[in-house]
């Protein structure tokens, strides 16, 4: 799996809130269009006003660079370029173990990865 976790900030609360609005139908649709996207998400930072958070989850590499030719990426990209972005940063990780927060009795883990 592949996360994508990213910011976008815009100049101000206002053009933020737009860029978020803009994307609701854009966000769905890559949602239940993709093949291999499993989550993919712009929502408002409520503690940095001007901030969006992203978070995309893929299922594999294959499926995150059909993305990039994707319309609804295309349209992503108009519509936030259209509020206009001031600042960005973006990454990507490739995950290759996964579990449950919580353990079997829903307590937070003590131990994360090591008893694999």
């Amino acid at each position: 799996m592949i996360i994508i976790s990213a910011t976008l900030d815009f100049e101000t609360e206002a053009d933020r809130d737009k860029a978020v609005s803009l994307t609701k139908d854009i966000q769905m649709a890559t949602r239940t269009e993709e093949e291999g996207c499993i989550s993919y998400c712009f929502a408002a930072d409520p503690a940095v006003a001007n901030r969006i958070q992203v978070y995309e989850l893929w299922k594999d590499e294959e499926s995150l660079v059909a993305h990039f030719s994707h319309h609804t990426y295309l349209e992503m990209v108009e519509a936030l370029n259209s509020v206009g972005i001031r600042e960005t940063e973006n990454q990507m990780y490739l995950i290759d173990k996964h579990k449950s927060v919580y353990d079997e009795d829903g307590n937070p883990r003590t131990v994360l990865f090591a008893d694999d």
